[in-house]
């Protein structure tokens, strides 16, 4: 795609209005090598302005692509974000930003936003990020690992993982790291799930004892054989400074994949977390969405990349996703279809 001088101007505040659509503008002025600016940053919710996980994403792609900036502070509600050049490989460990709490990005989050960039390259990629590795309403790192390179793999995008320290909360210090591979992005042909592969699901925590997790597994089992169901799960011991589970369930079929997940929180009784994912993951599969309703936004931009058609269902439409689809049209003349409503099932399409 070559560089163009014209200036993308998008405002912050439009639809969700959060990090989602700063992070897809981003994203696509480094693909692009188009400037942006964007500004009311967060204006649709209760936190504006660049937060921490914004700003080690904006300074990850600012190095890539040796974007010229004006606004890069915590607080800022407005970016220039200025490529330079055609975005390159990184390597070594990510700067991590944190506020003065100590709140701190999530790790997860900031690699699948590079990931795209990254696998574009044309060369390899290593890179580390600290910060949360499991959260509330947060991309967790069994759910990265198992469902988000699932999908992304069967694009061609071929990115390995690791775990080197687990962090449960945005105040926390884990870490992991991601080897991204030059890759060549296909298409995604998603209409139909077609035969079903099998029910997982993975038990993660520290300084938890062990009847606990032991617990959640029965549970889940209980769970499954109660729906005339059987689920593969393992018990994950993971290295943190903090104590705290994490459960995370899925489906898997040949043509799609959705889940749910839960973390634990003082006082919610283990059975109560296993049953939450569970159910989730349960309540996605009683549908025909390929998809559940958060992988969408973790692979759009990888699908507008392809110069594949792609065709997927979804289980719920929402805003932020919808927010992507709008930013990404004011950098590409793509066509992506979405027939749905907010809040409901819905397909897409994506076509040059």
């Amino acid at each position: 795609m070559p560089p163009t001088s014209a200036l993308i101007v998008i405002d912050g505040g439009h639809g969700e209005g959060g990090g989602a659509l700063l992070r897809t503008a981003l994203s696509m002025a480094a693909i692009t090598q188009q400037p942006l600016r964007i500004t009311n940053i967060r204006g649709n919710t209760r936190f504006q302005g660049i937060d921490a996980e914004d700003l080690t994403i904006i300074k990850a792609l600012a190095t890539s692509c040796a974007a010229e900036m004006v606004g890069a502070e915590l607080g800022s509600k407005s970016l220039s974000f200025l490529p330079t050049r055609k975005a390159t490989n990184l390597n070594g460990p990510l700067d991590s930003v944190r506020t003065d709490n100590n709140r701190g990005p999530n790790s997860l989050v900031v690699l699948t936003t590079l990931l795209p960039v990254l696998a574009r390259t044309g060369a390899f990629s290593s890179v580390s990020v600290a910060g949360e590795t499991y959260g509330h309403n947060a991309l967790g790192f069994e759910a990265f690992s198992k469902l988000t390179l699932h999908v992304l793999r069967r694009m061609g995008i071929y990115a390995y993982p690791q775990l080197n320290t687990a962090g449960f909360g945005r105040e926390s210090s884990g870490e992991v790291s991601l080897d991204v591979e030059p890759s060549v992005i296909r298409g995604l042909q998603w209409t139909d799930r077609g035969s079903f592969k099998g029910l997982y699901a993975t038990i993660t925590s520290a300084g938890i004892p062990g009847n606990v997790a032991a617990r959640a597994e029965t549970h889940l089992h209980l769970l499954a054989n109660n729906n005339g169901q059987k689920i593969e799960v393992e018990r994950i011991p993971v290295e943190s400074n903090q104590a705290n589970i994490y459960i995370n369930v899925w489906a898997e079929y040949e043509n799609g994949i959705g889940g749910g997940a839960s973390i634990g929180a003082r006082g919610l009784r283990v059975e109560s977390l296993a049953q939450s994912a569970y159910e989730e993951t349960v309540d996605w599969m009683t549908g025909d969405a390929t998809l559940d309703p958060f992988l969408p936004d973790q692979i759009l931009l990888p699908v507008v990349l392809s110069d594949e058609p792609s065709s997927f269902k979804i289980s719920r439409l929402t805003s932020r996703f919808l927010t992507t689809v709008w930013v990404i049209k004011q950098f590409l003349p793509i066509h992506i279809t979405v027939r749905g409503s907010e809040g409901n099932p819905g397909s897409v399409t994506v076509q040059r």
